[in-house]
């Protein structure tokens, strides 16, 4: 257990500096304004909403399901809060004890050598985890992946025990259990089932292609197709409980998420999600150049088969079909074990157990070695004849690395997103293990000491430097400021539009306003940046550019509710009450169907009728206002914002009508609503006095 505490002690160490991060680009959304993890709000709510708190079954809810993330972020909330110091700790510490447990996994394939070591190393420092780390919203990737390994651990402990029909059966249970737990803290989760198949056929029984059909044919090893047809059926039925859960829609997304699914072009969209897979294989091996944000132009869509991309895209494939190849084909000079080669009925095992090749064939045609006997009964547990081969940690290396990222690939359905790194965490656990099993086999295959040497220091190197990057990049997540700036040359548009925000919250209103307007130079249709431009306009009192921006702003997106609100404001104070009442008037029957914050649309659309509402009560039109409250009764919880509606418009709105028994209903309303509301008892009091003055 020294190599997993060694491990999880490096993981914990290169990320104790996120404890002093701040909440970060997703968090806020997910974490700041997300109801579901106020103590006010039902917890069951958790498991109707997605992620980012919308109801699931909405037509703009972004359908990601991670309810036990959300929990997670919920219990955060009721111990520390919204001070983040606590939701980065818990997302250090989940992901020191993945770094041990895949470490622990890799023990199976590698044995208590050093290799395991390097691999849990390898995983323990590579940046490309950052933003899972670091992010306080890749929390869901960090949880999913706990619950993947262990899963994928009690499925292993099912096959070690297979024949022990209790301990067998538990085993079994606990992973299906886990493989929902994982799906739950985020959907690739499911993908464990696939990799437990592989490993049952591949590891355990060492099964080749040809003799999955023959088994098949001839009805052997039954024990091992039930197990699979078991985790078949659990993965349809997870998945068909997920689709239906979520109103057996896909979801919807912007050009901006994902321009190459918007694309009307198949030649266009092809090329570039075939691309897509070998640029996150470059992320792995080369994480120099890391962003907060891979979306809109970040990656150019590949248009045309002579784009000179094509060529990674062609080498990427050509090297996995290679890889792939080259580990299931049968080998006929001899069976590699843990690097070693097996001759003349012996085995080099750098120090474990050598068995005879006519044992080690046994266990290459499927077979277990038989439990040692005492006395006559079975002892409980069955026992390896050695360590996986060489080919079959590659098999499962290669399924580890691929399967995870499917969900990714927009094969099935269109993802909201172009590249993502947290979504690399889980499938970094097979690039790590692919690159241990190579610097292992050109280790075992050097003769000369100088050269092993070399490949030891190397290795060495390149877990320092990945260290190293690792640190380095997590001040990058220290604050947004820090973390915009430094995306600006992936994705300048997003980063120059976030890091407007950033220093407009400062103060800086003139730095502010050039993060903006460079953020339109490189993508001039951004409603939100013209949005904010216009905000930032509207508040320094420059109100014909603002009213110029937020017109551009409507118009590169009609829904956009906050723009008609502050439209309306502005030509409310510059006299034009017409104008003004027709921009409230559209605001209010914008629908929310497909809208990604139906919350933030429903806040505007509230302000927008209180200003309606405004606006007649000082137009004289009171007969008109009824007609304004009631849809604000449909839309308001009962909140504060509501109480002052019916204080002010409704019940001022019937005094001034001289409807004293529809105004007293109002402010019987408001105080309903909020008991030691003093403005509306000293109101209501002057309703009963003049109530009681016209009754004598």
């Amino acid at each position: 257990m020294i190599a997993e505490l060694v491990c999880s002690t490096v993981a914990l160490a290169l990320y104790l500096n996120t404890l002093s991060a701040d909440f970060c680009y997703d968090d806020s959304r997910a974490i700041k304004t997300n109801q579901d993890l106020l103590p006010e709000t039902p917890w069951t709510h958790i498991f109707y909403n997605d992620f980012w708190g919308t109801l699931l079954t909405h037509s703009g809810s972004h359908k990601s399901y991670r309810p036990l993330c959300t929990l997670s972020f919920r219990l955060n909330y009721a111990f520390g809060g919204l001070d983040p110091w606590g939701y980065h700790l818990v997302n250090v510490l989940l992901h020191s004890a993945v770094t041990g447990l895949f470490t622990n996994f890799s023990r199976i394939l590698f044995g208590d050598g050093y290799w395991t070591l390097i691999a849990g190393l390898l995983f323990a420092s590579h940046p490309i985890h950052t933003e899972a780390v670091a992010g306080i919203v890749g929390r869901a990737d960090v949880g999913a992946g706990l619950f993947f390994l262990l899963s994928l651990k009690c499925y292993i402990n099912h096959c070690a025990t297979r024949g022990y029909s209790t301990q067998n059966r538990t085993w079994l249970l606990g992973s299906l259990v886990c493989t929902a737990c994982s799906m739950l803290w985020k959907e690739q989760g499911v993908t464990v089932l696939a990799i437990s198949a592989v490993y049952d056929v591949c590891v355990f029984h060492r099964l080749k292609m040809y003799q999955i059909f023959y088994a098949f044919y001839k009805r052997k090893n039954t024990s091992l197709f039930l197990c699979i047809g078991v985790l078949a059926v659990w993965g349809a039925t997870l998945l068909g409980l997920r689709l239906y859960w979520m109103g057996n829609k896909p979801p919807s997304f912007s050009n901006s998420d994902n321009p190459a699914a918007d694309s009307d072009s198949l030649l266009t969209r092809t090329l570039t999600f075939l691309h897509l897979p070998a640029m996150n294989l470059w992320l792995l091996l080369c994480p120099d150049t890391l962003s907060f944000d891979w979306s809109m132009d970040a990656i150019p869509l590949l248009k045309a088969a002579s784009d000179w991309r094509n060529l990674h895209t062609v080498a990427f494939y050509a090297g996995l079909l290679l890889l792939a190849y080259t580990s299931l084909k049968s080998s006929l000079r001899g069976k590699e074990c843990n690097g070693k080669l097996v001759m003349n009925g012996k085995q080099n095992t750098n120090g474990h157990s050598y068995h005879s090749d006519v044992e080690y064939r046994n266990s290459e045609q499927g077979s277990v070695f038989v439990p040692k006997t005492e006395n006559g009964f079975k002892t409980h547990t069955a026992q390896r004849p050695s360590l996986p081969t060489t080919e079959n940690i590659v098999i499962l290396s290669l399924s580890l690395l691929i399967v995870p990222f499917i969900p990714a690939t927009n094969l099935f359905f269109y993802v909201g997103f172009v590249i993502a790194e947290r979504v690399l965490y889980i499938p970094s656990m097979g690039f790590c293990l692919l690159i241990t099993v190579g610097i292992r086999t050109l280790y075992v295959k050097t003769k000369r000491k100088f050269l092993k040497n070399l490949i030891f220091y190397t290795t060495a190197a390149l877990i320092i430097l990945h260290g190293l990057k690792t640190v380095l990049r997590n001040h990058d997540w220290q604050d947004e400021e820090k973390l915009y700036m430094s995306g600006i040359k992936v994705n300048p548009a997003k980063a120059w539009g976030n890091l407007g925000n950033v220093l407009k919250s400062q103060g800086k209103t003139s730095e502010a306003e050039r993060a903006y307007r460079n953020a339109l130079y490189y993508r001039s249709n951004m409603a939100d940046m013209l949005y904010n431009l216009g905000l930032l306009l509207q508040e320094n009192n420059r109100f014909s550019e603002a009213l110029h921006y937020y017109k551009l702003a409507i118009g590169s997106r009609p829904t956009l509710a906050s723009a008609y609100l502050n439209t309306g404001i502005i030509l409310m104070n510059q006299g034009k009450m017409e104008d003004a009442r027709r921009t409230f008037l559209t605001c209010a029957e914008i629908p929310d169907e497909n809208l990604k914050d139906p919350h933030a649309h429903k806040s505007s659309v509230t302000s927008c009728l209180y200003n309606l509402g405004k606006l007649l009560h000082e137009q004289g039109k009171h007969e008109n206002i009824p007609s304004v409250i009631y849809p604000l009764i449909q839309i308001l919880s009962r909140t504060f914002v509501s109480q002052s509606i019916y204080l002010s418009m409704g019940g001022e709105a019937y005094m001034r009508l001289s409807k004293l028994s529809e105004a007293e209903h109002w402010y019987l309303e408001s105080l309903q609503s909020k008991a030691d509301h003093i403005p509306a008892h000293l109101t209501y009091g002057k309703l009963l006095a003049l109530t009681v003055s016209k009754s004598f």
